[in-house]
């Protein structure tokens, strides 16, 4: 990947402190007096000659010394001490090509100590050296010290600039809205914050400012944006942070679906490009439709960059004489060329697919090996079955056949993890390269575990077909103007065209289990808004962490934060959450169970 660093420093710090930094001396600067600054990476001593890698954000700067005096002074020196050192920049007689100052060293003639390392380290800073995460992050201030996750931070900063610049340039006006408002079902639970001044009363940090933006487009405003910070008590995963997160949020008046999905066409694969040498896909983005995402891929947040697909064949196998097959919906993934694989790689992908993450009872197979079925199911596949896979669902010679079969929801589940998994295990996927794409045509309601209808995403968004299918059609029919954009498998952004009609704001409430009343109480603002004039509307919000963490190709959404909390949800560096005192508790009238 591409560096991020900058050689540029403050003049009141080049006064202060140092007239160079460790990353941009080189040969030209040879027979220099410097001040340097940064912490000690290496002391290494050669017997009459002391060599020091000094480090900070720049780079690094080998110091000779030399002087017996220095010697002796830096006997007690520990390695992450920060120092002051003055010296001539000399030519190396042995070059070191693997860093920017590699053809110099500065030979010391004064260090100062700045600030002393009293303590042994808790773990080595600058290695490949596993250290359990939970650790680094109570000692996040020497972790963010690491060459990698440093540069990850700067990346970070430098991509927000990007974002924030080309939003201004499309014509946007950022606008910061309220951390302390009121609940907002986002599908996921509020943090709650309870009032001094209004006992018995609580604010929600925003999940998304949806709510607001909305009112910003009902003010006249044109187009908005914001690095809107976004708190969801949710459990965290690989590419989820617990508790808070950043999206660059916008909101486009007069604006329908095209208008917004225009926007991240330009935005997003810009800033990819200016930040990493991999392929980007460029706008216009496939646009695929939910319900063929969930059949194709399993799940709706495809990575394209995988090129298996899953197909139903539960009309070719209703008649089959295996028995798991009887009553199901049955999925297959045809694999070119997996004939080749041995009984170890079958039996392997059986054993992923039985776990309880991914929930099936078994992972049928089959290899097509001189025209006919080899292995796992074959006597169950007759030559009827096979001319039929053949003619229809792309199987060849030396393909191998993956089976999922179970009720029709777990079944394109199954088979959307399996289809993950063979991609990374067979080495499939596209390297160096970002594909994008958008999911369109979301439903508006889905069945809720209890079997109620809810909204299946974001509960402000416009119908298709508006009032009148909000009336007359099935609500699990109903589609809405709602879209994702997704990338290498992750979904990196959420939008919809925005209802501003109070009448069908009502209606669309009323069928997920709402009164009237409780959108007038919950929603009162947004409401009575849409009774003053409301333009048409809509926006979306690329998730800022997501998007820092694919560009930095990491593995791990903490990586790229500088203070994250650990799996629990948990601030180790600063202890949070944490209890309060008594007092703290009755000045905002909570009294604990």
């Amino acid at each position: 990947m591409i560096s991020y660093k900058s050689n540029l420093i403050g003049r009141n710090e080049i006064k202060l402190y140092r007239t160079k930094t460790c990353g941009e001396l080189n040969i030209k600067n040879v027979d220099e007096k410097v001040t340097l600054s940064g912490w000690i990476q290496k002391i290494r001593n050669l017997g009459g000659m002391i060599f020091i890698d000094l480090r900070d954000e720049f780079g690094i700067t080998q110091i000779v010394i030399n002087d017996e005096k220095l010697e002796e002074q830096i006997k007690s020196y520990a390695t992450e001490s920060c120092i002051q050192v003055e010296g001539k920049v000399v030519e190396r007689t042995s070059k070191n090509n693997k860093i920017s100052t590699g053809e110099i060293e500065v030979v010391a003639n004064r260090i100062e100590m700045l600030g002393k390392c009293k303590n042994v380290l808790p773990f080595e800073i600058n290695t490949d050296q596993e250290v359990r995460e939970d650790l680094r992050l109570e000692y996040r201030f020497l972790d963010l010290r690491n060459e990698k996750l440093h540069n990850n931070i700067l990346l970070r900063s430098k991509i927000l600039k990007t974002l924030r610049d080309k939003m201004d340039e499309l014509g946007f006006t950022e606008v910061q809205t309220p951390i302390l408002a009121n609940s907002s079902p986002e599908g996921a639970r509020d943090y709650l914050v309870p009032s001094r001044l209004n006992p018995g009363e609580f604010y929600a940090l925003p999940q998304a400012p949806q709510q607001f933006k909305q009112l910003l487009m009902l003010s006249g405003f044109n187009k908005y944006y914001q690095v809107a910070p976004c708190f969801r008590d949710e459990d965290p995963r690989a590419d989820r942070a617990p508790g808070e997160f950043y999206q660059l949020d916008y909101e486009m008046s007069f604006a329908e679906q095209d208008d917004v999905l225009a926007v991240m066409e330009e935005v997003v694969p810009y800033t990819f490009k200016k930040f990493t040498d991999w392929k980007v896909d460029e706008g216009p983005f496939i646009r695929i439709p939910y319900r063929e995402a969930m059949e194709k891929y399993g799940i709706d947040k495809p990575d394209l960059r995988n090129p298996l697909i899953i197909q139903d064949v539960t009309e070719v196998f209703k008649n089959s004489d295996f028995k798991a097959f009887e009553g199901k919906t049955i999925k297959i993934i045809v694999v070119p060329n997996g004939a080749e694989q041995g009984r170890k790689f079958f039996d392997k992908m059986t054993d992923f697919a039985t776990t309880e993450e991914v929930g099936a009872k078994g992972l049928a197979w089959t290899k097509i090996e001189n025209e006919e079925p080899q292995g796992g199911i074959a006597k169950f596949i007759t030559p009827e079955m096979v001319k039929e896979l053949k003619e229809k669902y792309g199987v060849t010679d030396k393909s191998a056949i993956f089976f999922i079969a179970d009720e029709f929801k777990k079944a394109q589940k199954i088979a959307g993890l399996v289809r993950i998994e063979l991609g990374k295990r067979l080495d499939l996927l596209e390297k160096n390269t970002y594909r994008f794409c958008f999911i369109v045509d979301f439903p508006m309601y889905e069945l809720s575990d209890e079997g109620t209808i809810d909204f299946n995403h974001n509960p402000f968004s416009m119908p298709q077909g508006g009032l009148e299918a909000l009336e007359n059609k099935d609500p699990l029919d109903i589609l809405a103007y709602q879209f994702d954009l997704v990338c290498n498998g992750y979904e990196m952004a959420s939008g919809a065209v925005r209802n501003h009609n109070p009448e069908v704001m009502v209606k669309a409430f009323e069928i997920a289990g709402y009164k009237e009343d409780d959108v007038k109480s919950r929603f009162g603002a947004l409401y009575n808004a849409f009774q003053y004039g409301a333009p048409p509307h809509a926006g979306a919000a690329p998730g800022i962490d997501r998007m820092v963490m694919l560009i930095a190709d990491s593995q791990n959404i903490r990586e790229i934060i500088a203070f994250p909390k650990n799996k629990r949800a948990r601030d180790l560096l600063m202890r949070a959450p944490s209890r309060v005192s008594e007092q703290q508790l009755d000045d905002v009238h909570i009294k604990l169970k």
